[in-house]
């Protein structure tokens, strides 16, 4: 992870930030824009704060990316595929601005873009010999940017799907992944399968997929005489959030990268199950770019390089993502289903 040096550091809990300098007790506690000092206490049944992680939420956090030299092989399929850069000798990489650890702006500037998928920006472009060029954009703007060649790349924890394939070329690097998330001191100690969620109370979105591998679950637990799910519907997060570290509910059942951050920085959560995002189909988080323009290869050859040379692992490491590894990147490999 990148060197902290006593600079500000994000805390994620309860559904608002907390800025910690490093060495010093006392914390700010920001909500609604307004800041008030709070006075640090681990919360009965947490991890030890020596055992959480300190994740460096300002534009510091940059120079701790773990790098990669240019890969000869990723080169050399660049240039025989003919493609050009936006930019000569940059690659121009886009992703929204959202919530930790995927990708959100530093603290400090407001500007630069961190997480998980700014650090793959990073990792591709240097293994493909050009300097990086970030841009932010809306989620809706990126489709169209990336078709017109105003953009090279996208990594913004994007899912491969059947109808993207048509428009883009795809290299995955994590899966998607939905985790089941309970009390640190829960019984509860593994959610694999529908039997494990009789009777339980459990957090989940409305009209996502999680809800949707819930109905199912709970269908066949009741067509099998087990009891049935209560199903918890929270639209603000620190509500839901206060309702499973008070115990009112018994899990949370959602994207696996925001609730793994959470519970490595205030240890209050734990992982006790993943589902596949795509469930039962498989689903997979890609860089994407406009199709056919010879690009997504030599994406891919990098990826395979870092995969196997440690630089990967590393990036998951960093931002608490080990449960999304893959072991081999892939170009187009069968995405989520056509929407009937």
């Amino acid at each position: 992870m990148a060197k902290l040096n006593k600079k500000k550091v994000g805390v994620i809990a309860g559904g608002v930030a907390a800025l910690a300098v490093i060495g010093v007790v006392a914390t700010t506690l920001i909500v609604n824009g307004q800041s008030a000092p709070v006075t640090a206490a681990e919360p009965e049944g947490a991890a030890p704060a020596s055992d959480l992680i300190q994740f460096d939420l300002t534009s510091a956090n940059v120079d701790g990316r773990p790098q990669i030299d240019p890969v000869p092989e990723a080169i050399a399929a660049l240039e025989a595929s003919g493609w050009q850069p936006a930019e000569a000798g940059k690659l121009t990489v886009v992703g929204s601005a959202y919530i930790p650890p995927l990708s959100f702006l530093a603290e400090d500037d407001n500007v630069t873009r961190l997480g998980s998928e700014a650090d793959f920006a990073q990792l591709i472009a240097d293994g493909l010999g050009l300097e990086l060029k970030g841009e932010v954009a809306a989620w809706a703007d990126w489709p169209l940017g990336i078709q017109s060649g105003k953009y090279d790349l996208i990594t913004s924890n994007v899912t491969v799907t059947e109808e993207r394939k048509d428009l883009f070329d795809f290299a995955t690097y994590r899966q998607d992944v939905l985790g089941f998330y309970v009390k640190a001191d829960s019984d509860i100690t593994s959610i694999a399968e529908a039997k494990d969620v009789a009777g339980l109370s459990i957090i989940v979105g409305a009209g996502t997929n999680q809800e949707k591998i819930l109905l199912g679950w709970d269908e066949e637990n009741k067509a099998a005489g087990l009891e049935p799910v209560d199903f918890q519907y929270y639209e603000d997060d620190a509500a839901g959030t206060l309702a499973l570290q008070s115990g009112r509910v018994d899990a949370n059942f959602g994207p696996n990268a925001t609730a793994a951050f959470k519970a490595a920085t205030d240890g209050e959560t734990k992982l006790v199950g993943t589902v596949n995002g795509g469930y039962p189909a498989n689903a997979a988080i890609a860089a994407g770019t406009a199709k056919g323009n010879g690009l997504i290869e030599a994406v891919e050859i990098v990826l395979n390089h870092a995969i196997e040379n440690g630089q990967y692992d590393a990036i998951l490491d960093r931002w608490g993502l080990q449960d999304e590894r893959i072991d081999v990147s892939e170009v187009n490999p069968a995405g989520l289903p056509r929407e009937e």
